[in-house]
This record gives structure tokens, sequence and C-alpha cells, in this order.
């Protein structure tokens, strides 16, 4: 299938490919389109949603304890994101951030030491949360795969427990992300080069900088075409039974042998959750008729699957799911890396 639409993308993008030369900022709260709310999250597993404005207000910044330098702060990091992608791509449309967060650290204010737990005033108590995942859309770059529609996503996660807080203050951590996200069930569609496992900087203007040249030297096209690829696969039931089994079988291989197969970072919770839906999804299940499936389907069960995970590991999943299914496909034209898992 002709994809038109990337073609328009790139020359869209294309301008924007020579790094650019960022100028420290003052970074300052900017102006966030608001959207509406969506009856679906990207990340579900112990996690709740928050506003930018209740990480403004009403949570404290954590610092390093031995210099007592302050850290870079959720909010400092969805905006440097969003400064980010204004400059790479400066003619189009920004949503609202969805956030998500979890593992909440509570505190209290030096008048409140000596309360009891019971009379304990909002006033009286301090939080942070120590881990924070988000994204923004830009719909106006938009593709169409076997019927769903993506929307060019950006994000990234932070957690602090990667910290050392105990000390001085060194290089913070971050995960950030350009990728596609699937309106029909919310799943993220990652890369491997819309994706950064750990960026190391000292400051927002560092940050600024890496996700700058993250977004600018995604391959979008690339991305599109193996995810479209993915439609033109199909497992037949047996096949798709055999994925499950060795997929279960390979987290108790032993080390030598994992060695020698393709990374898979599922667990057994997210294959049975897999395994399920294949029967009771409502968008990717099999095909009643003959009981297969096609890999478009099958990836979106694996990303689908990945929402139960925590949002330190969230990231990594997901860009794992795009490699293994891509994998698969593979597999199913001839090659050997992953036939073991379908065969």
């Amino acid at each position: 299938m002709e994809l038109m639409p990337v073609r328009q993308i790139e020359r869209r993008i294309q301008p924007y490919r020579e790094v650019v030369d960022v100028q420290p900022i003052d970074v300052q709260p900017v102006r966030l389109e608001v959207v509406t709310g969506h009856s679906k999250q990207f990340i579900e597993a112990n996690t709740k949603e928050a506003t930018l404005q209740h990480l403004k207000n009403d949570c404290i910044v954590p610092v390093f304890s031995k210099d007592n330098e302050l850290t870079i702060s959720h909010v400092l990091f969805i905006e440097s994101a969003f400064e980010a992608a204004i400059k790479v791509f400066p003619q189009e449309c920004i949503t609202s951030p969805e956030i998500r967060v979890s593992h909440v650290i509570k505190g209290r204010t030096p008048d409140a030491v000596y309360k009891p737990v019971n009379e304990l005033l909002d006033a009286d108590k301090t939080i942070y949360y120590e881990r924070m995942a988000f994204l923004m859309e830009i719909p106006t770059i938009s593709e169409v795969i076997n019927g769903n529609a993506l929307n060019l996503t950006i994000g990234g996660v932070r957690s602090y427990n990667q910290e050392n807080l105990y000390s001085k203050k060194t290089f913070e951590k971050f995960k950030v992300f350009i990728g596609f996200k699937n309106l029909v069930c919310c799943n993220l569609c990652i890369s491997t080069d819309g994706f950064k496992e750990e960026v190391r900087v000292m400051s927002c203007h560092e940050l600024l900088k890496q996700l700058i040249t993250l977004f600018q030297f995604y391959n979008i096209t690339h991305h599109l075409q193996v995810m479209n690829n993915f439609s033109r696969h199909n497992l037949t039931e047996h096949q798709f039974a055999q994925l499950i089994g060795k997929s279960k079988l390979y987290q108790c291989l032993p080390p030598k042998e994992k060695k020698l197969l393709p990374n898979l970072e599922m667990t057994d919770s997210h294959i049975n959750t897999i395994a399920r839906n294949y029967y009771r999804d409502e968008d990717f299940s099999r095909d009643s008729s003959n009981n297969a499936i096609n890999l478009w389907n099958v990836y979106n069960l694996f990303t689908g699957a990945n929402k139960g995970s925590y949002i330190d590991t969230f990231l990594d999943r997901a860009v794992n799911a795009t490699d293994f299914i891509g994998g698969i496909s593979k597999a199913l034209e001839g090659q050997n890396d992953y036939r073991w898992f379908i065969e």
C-alpha cells in the first residue's frame, strides 16, 4: 500500500533535520492547548492521572540532600519536551499533556511534625511522585494503518528512584520518546530510533538539546513502513499458540540458551493477557472465521498488555514489542532469528 501521507510528513519535517543550536532558556510555564480527556489511558498499572497544575501547585520538588541543589522537576521536564516540540514542529498543533504518576512520597511541613496523623490538614502535608510518565500528541501528523488512526506522539518518563538523592547533584536521568499513538486503544508504538533509554543531563538546557536531537533524527517513514508491513502477515492459530507457548518457555530457559535467542521483555503476566485478548479483545482479536490473526493485531495485543507495566519499565517494553513483532514478521519471510518462537 502506498504511504502518500508519509511523503507529505517528510516534506514538512525535512527542514528541521539539522541540529538546532539552542540558546539557554529560562523555562517558564508554557501555554498548552487544552483537549478533552480520553476514556482509555496509555498506561494503567499502579498509576493515576495528574494535571500539570497539580504538579506545579501541590507538589514539592526533591533536592540532592548533600548540597540542597534542586532536581529537574516533572513540570520542567514536560515543559522542556513541549519547547522542543514547537521548535522541531513549529507549524503543527500540539495537545496538552496526558500525565500519569505513581509511588507518592509523603511528608509534612515543619509546623506539623508533632501532629497526629488524623489531625493533619491538607496544608500540613507535602507530596511528590517518585515516577511520572507523560505524552503529548501532534494530531496534524497522522497516518492510518489497518484501519487504525495513528497520531505522532512525544513523551517521556522520569523515575526519581533512579537518582541518588542522598548525594550531591550529578547527572539526572530521563527516558524520552517520539512515536505514534493508536487512537483506537491508546497503545503506544515506539521504535528503537525514536527512543532514548537514558538521557543524562545536568540542566534543562541540556535536556532541551537532547530532546530536539531525538525529535529531528527520528525516521518517521521507516517506522510507519515497518508497522504497515505488520498488517501484511498473518499467524495461523497454531503459530499463535506456538508464539504464546514459546514466550512462556522463554522465561524459564537456562541463561546460556536464552542468550542465543532474541530478547523478549514481556513477563508471564503480559503473555497471559495477550493470550486472553486473542479471543476477547474488541479491536484486535482473531478472525473468528479461520482463527488467524494478522501481525498488526498481534502487535497491538502486545502493546495493550504493556499498559499493565510499571512506569519505569513501560517504554523499554514498548520498544521491545516493536522489535519483537518485527522479528516475527521476518521469521514468516524465512529469516531464522525469531523462528524458534513460532515453530
